[in-house]
C-alpha cells in the first residue's frame, strides 16, 4: 500500500491521529541525546552515565549533583528551538483539533514551545522546565531565578538549594522526569491514556525513537496488533521500523524527521 493511500485511511477513519515521538525530533533542534560523551558526568574523581544518574536512587544519594546534571540538561534544552517537525505537528493540532494527540518522551518541552498544546500533549517521561516534591503530583515551574544558563561546571549555591526546595520540607523538589528506575503511571505520565489512546488511534506516526523504553514499545504493539495505518520515521531501523514492514498498513521512512514529516503533514492537510 502506498504512503499516500495509509495517509488518506487515517486521515478518513474516525479515531484519532497520534503522534509518538522521541529524541530523534529534538536532535535536529541542537539536543544531544545525553547517551553518549555529552551526557557523562563528574563528581570528584568518578564518572557517571546519564543511566547512572537519571535514578531515584541517585537522587537520594547526591541530591545536589543530580540537580547540576538536570540545570545543565535543561540550559541545553532552553538555547534550542523548534524544527519544521515540531512546526508541522503544530499545524496537524490545529486542523484537527481533538482528533490530534501527541505522545512524547522527550523531556524538553519544545513541542509546547511550538505550540502543541498541553491538553493534547502527553508528556510521558515529563518535562525539565518543572519540579514536584517526592511522593506528590502538583508540579511546580523551575523559578525564573534559577536562570537557562548553567554549565557543567557551575556550582550549586545556597541560593540554589533554597529556590529548588520542597515547600514542604527542607529537603529538595526533584526534577519533573521518569527515571530509570521509576514506573509510569497515570496522575504524572498519562500511562493508560497513552494505552487508550492507541487502542482507539485510526493512525499512528513514530518519529524519530528507538524504542528502548516501555510505554512507547506497548503504544507501537497495540497499533501493529490492529492492522492500523502506521507510518515509522527514524535514522535507523528499529522495533517499530519493524511493526511497519511487517504490516499491510506501515511505511518506514528511513531519514530524519524535518526532512519526511513536513511533507507528510502536508498531504494530510491538503485533504
Amino acid at each position: 500500500m502506498t504512503l499516500e493511500r495509509l495517509l488518506d485511511l487515517g486521515h478518513d477513519a474516525e479515531g484519532p491521529i497520534v503522534v509518538l515521538t522521541g529524541a530523534g525530533i529534538s536532535a535536529e533542534s541542537g539536543i544531544p541525546t545525553f547517551r553518549g560523551e555529552e551526557g557523562y558526568w563528574t563528581v570528584g574523581s568518578e564518572n557517571y552515565h546519564p543511566m547512572d544518574l537519571a535514578t531515584n536512587a541517585a537522587f537520594r544519594r547526591m541530591p545536589e549533583e543530580v540537580w547540576r546534571w538536570y540545570l545543565y540538561r535543561r540550559s541545553v534544552c532552553r538555547r534550542a528551538v523548534p524544527n519544521p517537525a515540531h512546526e508541522a505537528l503544530v499545524a496537524l493540532e490545529r486542523s484537527l483539533g481533538d482528533r490530534f494527540l501527541l505522545i512524547t518522551q522527550n523531556v524538553d518541552g519544545l513541542h509546547l514551545r511550538a505550540g502543541n498544546t498541553i491538553a493534547r500533549t502527553y508528556q510521558i517521561h515529563g518535562n525539565i522546565d518543572f519540579m514536584r516534591c517526592e511522593g506528590e503530583t502538583a508540579l511546580s515551574p523551575v523559578p525564573l531565578e534559577i536562570g537557562d544558563a548553567w554549565g557543567r561546571e557551575t556550582p550549586f549555591t545556597p541560593e540554589a538549594r533554597r529556590l529548588l526546595s520542597c515547600c514542604a520540607g527542607d529537603g529538595l523538589a526533584r526534577p519533573h522526569v521518569l527515571w530509570f528506575d521509576e514506573y509510569y503511571d497515570e496522575a504524572l505520565f498519562h500511562f493508560e491514556s497513552s494505552i487508550r489512546a492507541a487502542a482507539s488511534a485510526s493512525l499512528l506516526f513514530v518519529v524519530g525513537t528507538s524504542g528502548s523504553t516501555n510505554l512507547p514499545m506497548q503504544v507501537g504493539g497495540i497499533a501493529a496488533q490492529r492492522g492500523i495505518p502506521m507510518v515509522v520515521i527514524n535514522q535507523d531501523p528499529s522495533p517499530f521500523s519493524r511493526f511497519a514492514e511487517e504490516s499491510d498498513s506501515g511505511h518506514f521512512a528511513q531519514g530524519s524527521a524535518t526532512e519526511h514529516l513536513p511533507r507528510m503533514i502536508e498531504r494530510l492537510l491538503s485533504r
